[in-house]
């Protein structure tokens, strides 16, 4: 068994009268469009920018975690070129 089907119509996919990348404009108009956002939608944003940036943080290495708690611990480490050292990769990851 086989079926025909015949076209009712010449389908045309740009109406009679329009150029394809042309628009029409209404002149004369100097108004803007706004949009305003509630504070539940600006907080449920930013909630969703820090979930984002969970994501995409690296997972944590318990073992360099415990060796520099050891580290920390150590009288002897904590010394002025280190905390110095420290405090300038701060400085910079911060301003950069």
């Amino acid at each position: 068994m086989s079926m025909t089907v015949n076209r009712i119509s010449h389908l045309d996919p740009v109406p009679p009268g329009k150029k394809p990348g042309r628009t029409d404009q209404v002149g004369g108009s100097d108004r803007t469009d706004t949009i305003n956002l509630s504070a539940e939608a600006k907080e449920k944003a930013e909630k969703y920018q820090v979930l984002e940036l969970i994501k995409s943080a690296p997972d944590l290495d318990e073992a360099r975690i415990a060796e520099l708690r050891q580290k920390i611990d150590d009288p002897a480490y904590l010394n002025d070129r280190v905390i110095n050292a420290t405090a300038d990769k701060i400085l910079s990851a911060w301003f950069a």
